[in-house]
């Protein structure tokens, strides 16, 4: 198993958002600009037409959320470019690099198990549930993190519409398996597909939520598009992305993580700085984008909206 510590950046590498797609704009017009003078290409005709293209990614329809953070958000160009993705590589500029094979429409998210209504859903159903954006923190085993404006919908919304029985007590996401598009299923690093799971008590709390976008537009493929989990009292590894399969089930469900590195990643993978990864500390963090490292928060900062999920556990054995 390959984890890559982050690289250092320094904070006046890092652009804001606004400021990043103008200048991305720019220099592909000027670019196209030089290519296309001898036919009477102009400059405010290319401008137009890539803000058109910009314009067909946007997500419509989404609301400001009760739940989040109010901290400085993190630049899309960080939040597209420095992710962990193994079905595109380990190195965390893959899956920016070899994601653009994905296709992600058509797509559906088929629903089974212990539940009355099984269902097959279409993207496109998905994405009428009430989406909300919620800026959320993001922390990753490697003591980095970010702060992500996060669009989707509570969970809570889709397994009310399935109507779990009395037996599911778990939910297990399955993943897309298909090497062709996603080339680092190609390599043994884990036992593909990606699968995750969680508690039903998780998977209802209302911080729980399917993301299908970031930053007012559709999700990227190197973020999990079209639709991923996103879980912020835990691990980034915990939130599967590119979801094909929800399954109700009785008893825990393995985990990919989990049995790859048993004694380093548990099933419940919750943000816990009193309790170190066996190769390094928990206790503190670096955001993407600053220079010095600060104090980890337990459950990430929203102790208060789920600690009562555990209480009388002990989390230093149920990790």
């Amino acid at each position: 198993m390959l984890i890559r510590k982050p690289d250092d950046i320094k904070s006046s590498e890092i652009t804001d958002k606004k400021r990043y797609l103008n200048r991305r704009r720019f220099i592909q017009a000027a670019g196209l600009g030089a290519a296309g003078i001898g036919s009477g290409l102009l400059l405010p005709a290319m401008f137009g037409n890539m803000d058109e293209a910009h314009a067909a990614k946007k997500l419509e329809g989404f609301t400001k959320g009760k739940f989040g953070t109010d901290e400085p958000q993190t630049p899309l160009k960080d939040i597209t470019s420095y992710n962990n993705f193994y079905e595109f590589g380990t190195d965390k500029g893959d899956p920016k690099r070899h994601s653009g094979s994905l296709k992600t429409r058509p797509w559906t998210v088929e629903v089974e198990g212990e539940v009355n209504k099984p269902r097959t859903f279409d993207i496109e159903e998905l994405l009428k549930m009430p989406l909300e954006e919620r800026v959320y923190r993001l922390r990753c085993v490697e003591a980095w993190s970010m702060v992500i404006p996060w669009i989707g919908f509570e969970l809570s919304h889709l397994i009310k519409a399935v109507e779990p029985t009395n037996n599911a007590k778990y939910i297990q996401f399955v993943t897309l398996f298909d090497p062709e598009q996603m080339p680092g299923q190609r390599r043994g690093i884990l036992d593909w597909p990606y699968v995750e799971g969680l508690r039903m008590d998780e998977a209802m709390n209302p911080l729980t939520i399917m993301g299908v976008g970031l930053y007012g537009e559709v999700m990227p493929n190197q973020n999990g598009a079209p639709i991923r989990l996103v879980v912020p009292w835990k691990y980034g590894f915990k939130s599967a992305k590119s979801i094909v399969k929800i399954r109700f089930v009785e008893e825990e469900p393995p985990t990919a993580w989990n049995m790859a590195a048993p004694q380093e990643y548990g099933f419940y993978s919750n943000v816990n700085p009193t309790v170190n990864h066996p190769r390094w500390s928990q206790a503190s963090e670096r955001r993407i984008g600053d220079f010095f490292r600060r104090k980890t928060l337990m459950f990430n900062g929203y102790e208060e909206q789920v600690a009562h999920l555990y209480k009388g556990m002990d989390l230093k054995k149920l990790y």
